[in-house]
């Protein structure tokens, strides 16, 4: 009985892995980016972000401090205060006190690097 759904589900990852406009939406994201999706979903892990917020994709991140940060690539601001490009997106994480300097949101440390992995993994949450 296992074997079977093992095989659908084997079956469906691969369909997904394949669909064309996924990849071409996922090249995109990286290249206005500069960074990874799959690498920035780990990295909101490893700077902690599950303690504040919900995001969808990453375990354990179900918190109520700050917004959820589902459908991010169809926000107009981030914050409230700037639109919601790539690179403002990646000054907010990396920077969210020079923003808006009465934010909850801590200075992490972010590198450059990071911040586009984590920019590159919201904007692929629709």
């Amino acid at each position: 009985m296992r074997k079977p759904l093992l095989l659908m589900l084997a079956s469906l990852s691969l369909l997904i892995a394949c669909d064309p406009a996924r990849k071409n939406r996922i090249d995109e994201i990286r290249r206005v980016t500069g960074g990874d999706p799959h690498i920035g979903q780990e990295t909101l892990r490893k700077y902690g972000c599950q303690a504040c917020h919900t995001i969808p994709g990453v375990q354990d991140a179900k918190a109520l401090v700050g917004p959820p940060l589902d459908h991010w690539s169809k926000r107009i601001y981030i914050a409230g205060e700037i639109p919601n490009t790539p690179d403002n997106l990646r000054k907010w994480i990396q920077h969210p006190t020079k923003v808006e300097p009465k934010t909850a949101m801590p200075e992490m440390g972010v590198s450059d690097q990071d911040s586009a992995d984590i920019a590159a993994y919201l904007y692929s949450l629709e």
